[in-house]
């Protein structure tokens, strides 16, 4: 499975890639902004997208947005890790089209639970 990790803080994509490897997961991908990330999906086959909200230039939510208006994308899916806890925070991505949500901070364990919550077969 080809992950594409979407944050501005080099040190929280580290953590989320080294948490996916930890899990199986080897072939990680990343981008700063969100803008970055539609560009990486433009060139690099990805199954998942893990995106932060808060980031410079294209905030995650604009990225989701983007993902989803585009027909080449707009099947992945993905989750947000985020530190927006808000319960209203939480229903604007779900609007965006995020199929699951992990506030920050997290641990393995939560992280594969939500992948495998988003990847089980129908």
């Amino acid at each position: 499975m080809r992950f594409l990790v979407v944050d501005d803080s080099s040190t929280m994509r580290r953590i989320i890639i080294n948490t996916l490897n930890k899990l199986g997961y080897k072939e990680c991908h990343e981008a700063a902004n969100g803008r970055e990330g539609v560009e990486r999906l433009a060139n690099t086959p990805i199954d998942l997208i893990i995106t932060d909200w808060n980031m410079p230039e294209m905030s995650g939510i604009e990225f989701i947005r983007a993902v989803r208006s585009n027909d080449a994308t707009k099947h992945l899916p993905v989750l947000m890790v985020t530190t927006n806890a808000a319960q209203d925070d939480i229903v604007q991505a779900l609007h965006a089209g995020v199929n699951n949500y992990v506030v920050k901070p997290f641990n393995p364990e939560t992280i594969r639970e939500k992948i495998e919550a988003v990847v089980k077969p129908a």
